[in-house]
């Protein structure tokens, strides 16, 4: 299979499947796929650590780490450690999550954009680390984009609008959108079915937690939705959390997240790429069981 415009695909290592996990992986790699991000869920960076010892050739990295839960010295040796027994196949992607994500771990955040320049700024200067790998920042307005190009290698979003993509790139320089070393992602629901309106059902379900979260509402604002989030934000007001889901409609479905039959699916990923998105990072789902038959479900269009 060849790697031209393949995506690269997200993997968590769950509880009680983690042996299983690094099977896959070995699989995803096998299978020609040219990239592996792992999110945060289930320590993404123990399983980065642990893909470079299972891997040879297919990249990875974090989608993302939280800048919050440990002390940057702890860091810098992890992501040095990874990036050097890997031969230099890890990004270390960071960013500051979300607040009720944090207030659970009874974390307190400051500012977004001068948190994360004040650990980018700490993680250089930890003496004796080794050799620290590219770091991608977790991005989704435009000041947080300007400063992956700033201080980074790279930025990644989740849940991008791939109808906004150019308008977000654009305060890239043109030297970072056309440089193969400046890393540009977006982790993206992704299910395939037949039943085009399960599939969505499922990508509708997976974002409902995103559209309670005032981060993401400005940004799908700034996108284009801002009559869905306007009702999510009425709802959420209300009390009735159930009604979040219908208010986000179709269109915005459709333009940030991937769903329906092979060809829709393998369609959209085209277009991904051709929005300047570098590295469309699919996160599958399925319409009728779980992680690792939607795996499955996707390995299928590509064979």
């Amino acid at each position: 299979m060849s790697t031209s415009r393949l995506p690269a695909l997200s993997l968590a290592a769950i509880p009680g499947r983690r042996q299983a996990t690094l099977d896959l992986a070995r699989d995803i790699e096998t299978r020609g796929f040219p990239g592996i991000y792992c999110p945060s869920l289930g320590d993404g960076l123990a399983l980065c650590e642990a893909l470079a010892l299972v891997t040879e050739r297919v990249h990875f990295g974090t989608s993302i780490t939280p800048i919050y839960t440990r002390q940057v010295t702890d860091f810098a040796q992890t992501a040095s450690f990874i990036h050097e027994v890997s031969g230099g196949r890890f990004r270390f992607g960071v960013g500051v999550s979300h607040a009720p994500v944090l207030d659970r771990l009874g974390i307190k955040t400051g500012k977004p954009l001068s948190d994360t320049r004040d650990f980018v700024d700490g993680l250089k200067a930890v003496p004796r680390a080794g050799e620290l790998p590219p770091i991608v920042l977790a991005t989704l307005r435009k000041k947080m984009i300007g400063l992956s190009e700033e201080i980074a290698q790279g930025m990644v979003f989740a849940n991008g609008a791939r109808s906004h993509m150019g308008e977000s790139l654009s305060v890239l320089s043109e030297s970072a959108r056309q440089n193969d070393d400046f890393f540009i992602g977006d982790m993206i629901p992704t299910c395939i079915s037949d039943d085009v309106e399960a599939a969505k059902a499922v990508n509708r379900r997976t974002l409902t937690s995103y559209a309670m979260l005032p981060n993401y509402r400005n940004y799908w604002k700034e996108a284009g939705y801002e009559e869905e989030m306007q009702a999510v934000e009425a709802a959420l007001e209300r009390g009735d959390t159930d009604q979040v889901s219908d208010c986000l409609s179709d269109r915005w479905l459709a333009d940030t997240t991937l769903f329906g039959t092979a060809t829709q699916v393998r369609d959209g990923i085209e277009a991904w790429f051709d929005a300047g998105v570098k590295t469309p990072i699919i996160v599958p789902s399925s319409a009728s069981g779980g992680q690792f038959q939607a795996f499955d479900e996707f390995f299928a269009i590509w064979d």
